[in-house]
């Protein structure tokens, strides 16, 4: 059965988010600042993705992340919901106390990690949604400082963006393996202004 099928769910929330690539940070700021916008995140941030040796969740869709959020170790479980538009996923997500013990767990149960991610993430709330500040660290510092924009529909994200200084075609779809990818290939487009 898939999990957010099960009455045991009512823990899930979806997700719908985007990203624009490249984005001019103090410009970014200085109009998060007058829209009023809270800084309520500033540190790194490590990520750990797992799966089973079948790729089993990967191919049903599923993703499931181990992660450290500056001192807040949290595990994530997520299912793709089809959108061209925006990544949009229900999730369910629960804060747990020891990292290290849950990696240990998960790999003692068969999970593999096969992507690490390190980054440095700024995040602000905004009355309508939240916007983040990432920036790829090691292995993936390749990618370009990014914003990305998450809200509870399309509208309010492209609102946001608009607000922010952005277009509805700036707005991608992506995940960060889709991201990644985007510059790996050399694909990357010129610095935005």
């Amino acid at each position: 059965m898939h999990p957010f099928n099960s009455k045991r769910s009512s823990a899930a929330a979806t997700e719908i988010e985007v990203k624009v690539l490249e984005i001019n940070r103090p410009e970014v700021e200085k109009r998060l600042s007058v829209l009023g916008a809270h800084k309520v995140f500033d540190g790194k941030i490590h990520a750990l993705y797992y799966d089973l040796p079948d790729q089993r969740l990967r191919t049903d869709g599923l993703t499931l992340r181990l992660r450290m959020e500056g001192p807040k170790a949290v595990l994530t479980l997520k299912a793709d919901i089809a959108n061209a538009a925006a990544k949009e996923r229900q999730e369910i997500e629960t804060e747990i106390s020891d990292f290290e013990v849950m990696r240990n767990m998960l790999e003692t149960l068969g999970f593999s990690a096969w992507l690490e991610m390190k980054k440095h993430r700024t995040s602000y709330e905004l009355p309508d949604g939240h916007v983040e500040i990432d920036r790829y660290e090691d292995s993936f510092g390749f990618i370009p400082e990014f914003l990305e924009i998450e809200g509870r529909d399309l509208h309010s994200i492209y609102l946001i963006a608009e607000a922010l200084g952005f277009r509805k075609q700036d707005c991608k779809p992506w995940d960060a393996v889709e991201l990644a990818s985007f510059y790996r290939n050399g694909t990357g487009s010129p610095k935005q202004s």
